[in-house]
């Protein structure tokens, strides 16, 4: 299909919408115009116009083009009207909407064998779907959040197998559950619960761990002050379900874990020392704002609207993004120099592995 026909199929279906918030003017009337350009489309208003240009309008445009061009383009959400400048001297159409897209719908990567497939990705590479992969290095911290049921254990079990070939594992698990067995077959120790011990025990023997990787980052930190091009192997640091972990324990430690946290979630990223986070939400009772701030892989499965995007995706209103059903599907969200910094729909892997783990 020519971007011709699209356009002519989008000024179509935006002037049979729009007609009555647009108070009946149309692109017959020359009110309006649609261009198909690299990485979207432009809404071209006619100024003067009888019509109010705001996010209220940006938002219609979004719903009918997104239904509109599913399945061929994914229109991608703004939180807010995106103004973009044209080249003319016609003053009345100097200024369009700019609604950027990408070719295509997310696709669920289909895994027969995991053991198999991971010695095939590509150096430092984490593929979440057909049409989107991620560079560890260009990761500082991942959050996965979604209600219980929704597939987090699943998907980090995932990332746990992609990632042990390229970093280091440091693994609690509050829960003593599948990062446990999935530990148990990997050879790789983990930070559990244990019997006659209280939760502020626990939670110390989190701090010590974590007080050591800070001194990790400051040993390196010394080092790359003397050689910057020093590359160091990468450490994870995985919490399972953070929630569980600092709630109802001494405020004393609680604060100390919060402040480790922050301090690596802040100075880890040049020394390769990265959070992987799992919470049912990710509010300040689970995680400081600080932590929440520097996580740029971001993950949201399960139930998707309003209330339970609000702390990974605080400005984004999930209303009209196409979300497909099915167990670990949702929201996904990668803020680097490489891929749109709009949320995208998420389907997670389907993968086969060692039986007993999930």
């Amino acid at each position: 299909m020519t971007n011709k026909r699209i356009e002519q199929y989008l000024l179509q279906a935006l002037n049979m919408a729009l007609g009555p918030l647009m108070s009946g003017e149309t692109s017959y009337t020359n009110s309006f115009d649609c261009k198909i350009v690299e990485g979207g489309f432009i809404f071209q208003p006619r100024l003067p116009s009888g019509y109010i240009i705001d996010d209220n309008l940006y938002q219609k445009i979004f719903l009918i083009a997104n239904a509109a061009l599913y399945p061929m383009f994914t229109v991608l959400k703004q939180n807010s009207a995106f103004f973009v400048p044209l080249k003319t001297d016609d003053i009345h159409v100097k200024r369009g909407l700019f609604f950027p897209m990408k070719p295509g719908i997310s696709e669920r990567l289909v895994i027969p064998d995991l053991d198999r497939f991971i010695p095939t990705i590509p150096g430092m590479t984490l593929p979440i779907m057909k049409n989107l992969s991620v560079d560890y290095n260009k990761i500082t911290s991942i959050a996965i959040c979604g209600n219980s049921g929704s597939g987090k254990s699943y998907m980090l079990t995932y990332l746990l197998s992609v990632l042990k070939p390229i970093s280091d594992l440091i693994i609690v698990d509050p829960k003593f559950d599948s990062p446990s067995r999935w530990a148990r077959v990997n050879s790789i120790s983990v930070i559990h619960p244990q019997k006659n011990r209280s939760k502020s025990d626990f939670l110390s023997e989190v701090n010590e761990a974590l007080s050591q990787c800070l001194n990790t980052i400051q040993d390196r930190q010394a080092i790359l002050y003397n050689n910057p091009s020093t590359k160091f192997k990468h450490i994870t640091i995985v919490i399972d379900e953070v929630l569980a972990l600092s709630e109802g324990v001494n405020k004393a430690i609680k604060e100390s874990f919060f402040s480790l946290l922050s301090q690596i979630a802040l100075l880890g990223r040049a020394t390769k020392i990265h959070l992987l986070l799992v919470s049912q939400r990710f509010d300040h009772t689970s995680v400081p704002v600080s932590v929440r701030e520097q996580m740029n892989l971001l993950i949201q499965i399960g139930n998707i609207n309003q209330k339970t995007t609000q702390f990974l995706f605080p400005d984004l209103d999930p209303n009209g993004i196409i979300i497909p059903l099915g167990k670990g599907t949702g929201l996904i969200q990668v803020i680097d120099n490489e891929h749109p910094y709009q949320v995208l729909p998420l389907l997670c892997p389907t993968y086969y592995t060692k039986k007993g783990i999930l």
